[in-house]
């Protein structure tokens, strides 16, 4: 199953995911730090979807109260 999540907050401006009986396939940032976001999404290629929330949830970038790992969360949790 696809998804696609606008981020808040964050530089990048959208976050697509693919997922698969309950593992994350693929995940792409449009916008945003792209090296970081690169990695970010190589990392948790294959891992389990609450697993992957429960690592990335709550991570601030800066003085902001969101992150793309945190709205990637985010965005797992609209895909559950």
């Amino acid at each position: 199953m696809k998804y696609n999540y606008i981020p808040k907050g964050v530089c990048s401006r959208q976050i697509n995911i693919e997922v698969e009986d309950g593992k994350i396939c693929d995940v792409t940032f449009t916008g945003g730090c792209n090296g970081n976001l690169q990695g970010i999404s190589a990392l948790v290629k294959g891992m389990e979807i609450e697993k992957a929330i429960s690592r990335l949830e709550n991570i601030h970038c800066g003085m902001k109260n969101t992150s793309c790992p945190d709205q990637l969360a985010q965005a797992l949790k609209q895909a559950l």
